[in-house]
């Protein structure tokens, strides 16, 4: 179990984040959903330790085998099989893990591509190849189809969906996408203002909010 207590961050006298409790079950996929400046981002990088809150703690954290993927993640000026290569470490089968990576993101031709030459959907299909090479506990991710068209969409999806299961992992991801979230996450957190307003199993939360704020941002989607 990893719960968050007691999450405060403020900048000057605005809130950004203020999570009181949170409590995520291992294994178990999440999505944060709300609107831009509601704290998805925020407690992504709080809970992947590049942030750090004014006041609270985070229990049960599997530090040595989490992943974090930004909106925009790094790519180096080598090969896109080497931006995958270096997250492996001295591993003896570092090369072979990060082609079958790169193969489960359809990225397996840009092996020998430079990696900041990459478009932003390639690049975020090479990102996510780093993260999974590799068995995490805890992968973070950032709006992780943000830059994609609809097959890069599909094979991280699906990449998430059976890395997954084959690992145990759980899975915290943000979306603007209500159809996304229903695709991959088994309970949806919704934040406004950095506040937790509304909780519950994915299609409960989706299709029948009970709150206003949460059945307000639905709106559209569900016409």
């Amino acid at each position: 179990m990893i719960t968050l207590k007691n999450i405060l961050l403020k900048y000057a006298q605005r809130v950004i984040l203020d999570i009181p409790e949170l409590s995520l079950i291992e294994g178990r996929r999440y999505c944060l959903i709300g609107e831009n400046g509601s704290g998805k981002t925020t407690l992504l990088r709080i809970t992947a330790g590049t942030l750090k809150p004014d006041t609270g703690t985070i229990q049960g954290l599997p530090t040595e085998q989490v992943g974090y993927m930004p909106q925009a993640p790094y790519a180096f000026s080598f090969s896109v099989k080497k931006n995958v290569e270096i997250a492996l470490d001295d591993d003896p089968n570092c090369e072979a893990l990060a082609l079958a990576a790169l193969s489960k993101v359809g990225m397996i031709s840009f092996a020998q591509s430079r990696g900041n030459k990459l478009s932003g959907g390639e690049a975020q299909r090479m990102a996510l190849a780093r993260l999974i090479a590799k068995p995490r506990k805890l992968l973070l991710l950032d709006e992780p189809t943000s830059s994609t068209d609809i097959r890069g969409m599909d094979l991280i999806e699906s990449t998430l969906l059976d890395y997954n299961q084959a690992c145990g992992c759980t899975l915290i991801f943000s979306t603007h996408s209500p159809a996304q979230a229903l695709r991959l996450a088994e309970e949806v957190v919704f934040l406004d203002q950095g506040r937790i307003i509304e909780r519950g199993p994915a299609t409960q939360v989706l299709i029948d909010p009970q709150s206003e704020i949460a059945r307000k941002f639905l709106r559209h989607w569900q016409m």
